[in-house]
């Protein structure tokens, strides 16, 4: 019965890095899908500030949390607004790979 303990721990141990490999992938990909849909609320509501004549590319940052209006990158072209979300990332050419980008347009309000 100690032999057969020994080698599953032996079995553990080695099985350890790819599990931990599996994990941080999964979470990655979770941070990716989450600021795409953040990405996609951000430009909606700048595009929605178009539409109210309001100030777009403020709209579009207000609607991002603290951490993601600090990674984000809103642009502005007439009516459509685009806004490019970076996520996070232990391993920064990663997020810049996994960046996202997203767009909307809305007509402007007449005066």
């Amino acid at each position: 019965m100690g032999r057969e303990s020994g080698q599953a721990t032996i079995e553990l141990v080695a099985a350890l890095p790819a599990i931990v490999l599996a994990g941080l992938i999964a979470l990655q990909l979770g941070l990716a899908g989450y600021s795409m849909t953040l990405a996609d609320g951000a430009a909606e509501a700048g595009a929605l500030a178009i539409a109210g004549g309001r100030p777009s590319a403020a709209a579009a940052r207000d609607a991002l949390p603290g951490w993601a209006a600090s990674a984000a990158e809103v642009s502005v072209h007439g009516g459509n607004v685009a806004v490019t979300l970076r996520p996070p990332s232990p391993i920064p050419f990663l997020a810049d790979r996994l960046a996202t980008t997203s767009t909307a347009f809305a007509r402007s309000a007449a005066p």
